[in-house]
């Protein structure tokens, strides 16, 4: 039987995706939002595509705001747009 792999929808385009080529947001039990890079921090997760058109879609409709029920830190989008820098155009 063929193992099931995870998947999450991402708040930009709502596109259900493998979990693994998704980035997580968390927000951490204490309130405190980041970005996750290896999936495993407590708190309640959101998923973004490493793309930059879907990033842009996520903030103008608030997506994360709304997913967190917090206001998003500016620290966190910046993280977010320099990940999506480092992302090869071809695995987008």
């Amino acid at each position: 039987m063929p193992k099931k792999i995870p998947m999450r929808q991402c708040v930009g385009c709502r596109e259900m995706k493998e979990k693994k080529t998704l980035i997580r947001v968390v927000k951490s039990p204490e309130g405190a939002v980041s970005l996750d890079f290896k999936g495993k921090l407590p708190g309640r997760g959101a998923y973004v595509c490493p793309n930059p058109e879907c990033l842009k879609r996520a903030r103008k409709s608030r997506a994360l705001e709304r997913a967190f029920s917090a206001p998003m830190p500016d620290e966190v989008w910046a993280g977010l747009e320099e990940q999506m820098k480092e992302v090869p155009a071809d695995a987008q």
